[in-house]
C-alpha cells in the first residue's frame, strides 16, 4: 500500500531528515509539507503547502492521509515573545492533532524532548511545556500517537544556533563517559530520530507510545 504523509516542521533538523527519508521510500507515494515558504527542493512525491499556522483550520482539506509527523519547534533566542513561543511549541501541534483526528489520520508522530513533564515544580519551562503538549495531544485520543523524546539533537542545521553548536561540542567529549544508566543522556543524531519515526509509521499499532532517547536509537 502506498501512503500519504504530512510533515509540519520539514525545514528543521529532524523534519528535513525525515522528509529526505520519506521521499526515498517506496511505502510513501505522497509527502505533503506544511511550510511558511517554499523549500529549495523538488521531487515527484513532494507537495509543498504554504500555510499560515495561525489559521490551520483553513488547510484542513490537505491534512489527511496515513501519518502526520509534527517536528515543529523554535528556540527562546529566535522567538523572544513568550506568547509566540508557546504558540509554536504548544498551539500548533495541538491544533494539528485535532485536525488529524477530524480527518481520520491514522497516526500522529510528535517530536518532544527528553525530560518532558507537566510537573508544576519543574524548573525548566521548556520541558514542562513539552509535557503539556504531550498531555494535551494524548487527550485528543488519536488512534495511534507516537511520542519521541530525544536528548540533544546533532546534525547540520539550516540556521545558525551558536548555543547548540557549543552544546554539541561538549557532548562529543561527554558522550563516551555516559555508560550504564547514563547512556540515555547521550546526544542523538537527528537522522536517527527521523529513521525511527519512518520505521514506526510502518507498524500497525493503536494507542500511545513514548520513546525515550536510548530507545529511539534501537528503533532506527
Amino acid at each position: 500500500m502506498a501512503y500519504k504523509a504530512i510533515i509540519a516542521g520539514a525545514s528543521g533538523l529532524v523534519g528535513s531528515s525525515l522528509l529526505n527519508i520519506l521521499l526515498q521510500q517506496p511505502e510513501y507515494n505522497e509527502v505533503v509539507v506544511l511550510v511558511r515558504k517554499d523549500l529549495p527542493l523538488s521531487h515527484k512525491k513532494l507537495v509543498q503547502a504554504i500555510v499560515d499556522f495561525d489559521r490551520l483550520d483553513q488547510y484542513q482539506h490537505i491534512i489527511n492521509g496515513h501519518a502526520l509527523f509534527c517536528c515543529l519547534g523554535t528556540t527562546r533566542h529566535k522567538t523572544l515573545d513568550m506568547a509566540d513561543y508557546r504558540r509554536v511549541e504548544f498551539d500548533y501541534p495541538v491544533q494539528l492533532a485535532k485536525l488529524a483526528l477530524d480527518n481520520q489520520v491514522i497516526q500522529y508522530h510528535l517530536v518532544s524532548s527528553m525530560g518532558a513533564n507537566v510537573n508544576a515544580s519543574s524548573f525548566m519551562y521548556y520541558t514542562k511545556l513539552k509535557g503539556e503538549v504531550e498531555q494535551a495531544i494524548e487527550h485528543i485520543a488519536l488512534p495511534c500517537l507516537q511520542i519521541y523524546r530525544p536528548s540533544l539533537l546533532t546534525g547540520e542545521r539550516n540556521e545558525n544556533r551558536p548555543e547548540e553548536r557549543v552544546a554539541t561540542g561538549i557532548m562529543k567529549l561527554v558522550d563516551p563517559l555516559l555508560i550504564g544508566p547514563l547512556k540515555r543522556y547521550k546526544s542523538i543524531p537527528a537522522q536517527t530520530v527521523a529513521m525511527a519515526m519512518y520505521k514506526q509509521s510502518l507498524q500497525s499499532k493503536e494507542g500511545v507510545f513514548i520513546h525515550p532517547s536510548d530507545h529511539i536509537k534501537q528503533l532506527a
